[in-house]
């Protein structure tokens, strides 16, 4: 993921700053809420309040526990008018039925579960990580997230 991040930043900050309820979080190890370090005036800043605030970049993911620490604090703010968007590779050193068991509260909430993973980009990949498997039976959309067009195309699932 480290090689897309740049580019997923600056998709995260865009949204948030283009939509008036948007929250942002990241997760590797834990689950760390973003939304106030995006807002800001310049994408520069939003980067330098990031590297200052969040913990644990390129430590591994617990994509189970960061989603399970999400439902817990978040789940109740979620409804079938929010679109949740989950930017990753799918490499999860957890469990997989934890994954999927957050991932199924969820989808139970959400309007629509949006599921970007850079490497869907490339024609030989095949998502076979236990992350992966765990998760595509609770997505909605599965798209790739590794260039601008990309990006682009995402805009007919980002709104209900």
């Amino acid at each position: 993921m480290d090689m897309y991040s740049r580019l997923l930043l600056q998709f995260i900050y865009g949204l948030q700053n283009s939509f008036a309820k948007v929250e942002s979080f990241v997760f590797a190890t834990s689950l760390s809420r973003i939304t106030g370090e995006l807002k800001n005036k310049t994408y520069r800043r939003a980067l330098d309040r990031l590297a200052a605030n969040v913990q644990g970049w390129s430590g591994g993911t617990r994509i189970g526990a960061s989603l399970a620490a999400f439902n817990l604090q978040w789940l109740r703010r979620i409804d079938k008018r929010t679109v949740v968007i989950i930017l990753s590779d799918g490499w999860d050193t957890g469990e997989p039925a934890e994954l999927a068991a957050a991932l199924s509260q969820l989808k139970a909430r959400a309007g629509r579960l949006v599921w970007l993973n850079p490497l869907l980009g490339s024609s030989t990949y095949y998502p076979q990580t236990r992350g992966m498997q765990a998760a595509l039976p609770f997505i909605h959309v599965f798209a790739p997230a590794h260039d601008l067009a990309s990006l682009r195309a995402l805009e007919p699932h980002l709104v209900l």
